[in-house]
């Protein structure tokens, strides 16, 4: 399972590597939170798709080998010793600072407002992430897991919000 220092150390690499990144997923919802509230097998990453080389070249270089490829809509990289996994996400920003991300649907890219891309905390330490809205746009249109029942449930649970399931 993937631990809030192995989050740390990873998104130092990533930042080391001059690359921006954002944490979705079940860890951008307890960075929202400020709590972890479940284990965590991967972490969930969006990123500037023109900067994947780079980040690429910095995970890589850590050990990381790719074991995914839906490119251009995800990847995931593991690393064959410590088993961490990360679920890589590109984004083509706009200048108004909004981005798409392509869908495997091509006339419906998942699109992200520029209002999205806020902060959370992940052990004290504030970390890029998406909003609360984002996350619960994200989670709906599927047979929701029971991890993501409970992770609908914490957000509605802190933020008074509706969510879909």
């Amino acid at each position: 399972m993937m631990t809030a220092v192995d989050v740390h150390a990873l998104l130092s690499i990533i930042r080391d590597a001059g690359v921006e990144v954002w944490i979705a997923g079940g860890w951008g919802i307890d960075a929202l939170i400020a709590e972890q509230t479940r284990e965590h097998r991967d972490l969930d990453l969006l990123h500037r798709s023109e900067q994947e080389p780079q980040l690429l070249a910095a995970l890589t270089g850590a050990g990381f080998i790719e074991t995914v490829d839906w490119r251009p809509i995800r990847f995931v990289l593991a690393h064959p010793d410590s088993g961490l996994e990360l679920d890589l996400h590109p984004l083509a920003f706009a200048e108004d600072g909004s981005a798409e991300q392509a869908s495997p649907d091509p006339e419906q890219p998942f699109r992200y407002p520029a209002s999205c891309f806020v902060t959370g905390t992940v052990d004290g330490v504030t970390v890029p992430c998406i909003s609360v809205e984002q996350q619960v746009y994200f989670h709906q249109g599927y047979q929701p897991s029971d991890r993501d029942l409970r992770d609908m449930a914490q957000l509605r649970h802190v933020f008074g919000i509706a969510t879909h399931f």
